[in-house]
């Protein structure tokens, strides 16, 4: 009698779900380094700005009439799309018009925690949707969460 040598069903299929436990963490980790690469990008991006309107309307001493328009007409914007987060980014000065405030709205939750978490060196103060996170983030589960940068 002649002795195959084949492969069974069963071993193809071990074999095959072992492929398929393989792909989905590799999937699952590229998306997680993909995030953070893309956070650490908006974080540069954010200091830039705050640097450009600095250097726009520090010598004034006052933030009065900046905004998005004024930062895309002066150069220091390229356009009103955030690089995160599903709306338009703000630019506004604060109510004293000595410090300016960038607004990112539309955020995820783990974008949200992301910034509510890293502190910003070139910030004075974050909200995080319209207050200051304690030892809570005070992030929604939702993509409605709105972090401001304060600015001075």
């Amino acid at each position: 009698m002649k002795q195959e040598s084949g492969r069974s069903l069963i071993e193809i299929i071990g074999v095959l779900a072992i492929g398929t436990i393989i792909s989905v963490a590799a999937v699952k980790m590229y998306g997680q380094i993909r995030a953070s690469q893309t956070r650490s990008l908006v974080s540069t991006e954010l200091e830039q700005l705050a640097k450009n309107v600095k250097l726009l309307a520090g010598p004034r001493n006052s933030y009065a009439g900046i905004s998005v328009e004024y930062l895309i007409k002066a150069g220091a914007l390229k356009s009103a799309k955030a690089p995160i987060g599903s709306d338009d980014w703000s630019v506004s000065p604060s109510f004293d018009e000595k410090s300016f405030i960038i607004s990112l709205n539309g955020l995820s939750s783990g974008e949200c925690e992301y910034f509510a978490v890293k502190k910003q060196e070139w910030a004075t103060a974050v909200l995080i949707n319209g207050q200051e996170p304690n030892n809570t983030s005070g992030c929604f589960s939702t993509n409605t969460n709105q972090v401001s940068f304060i600015v001075e």
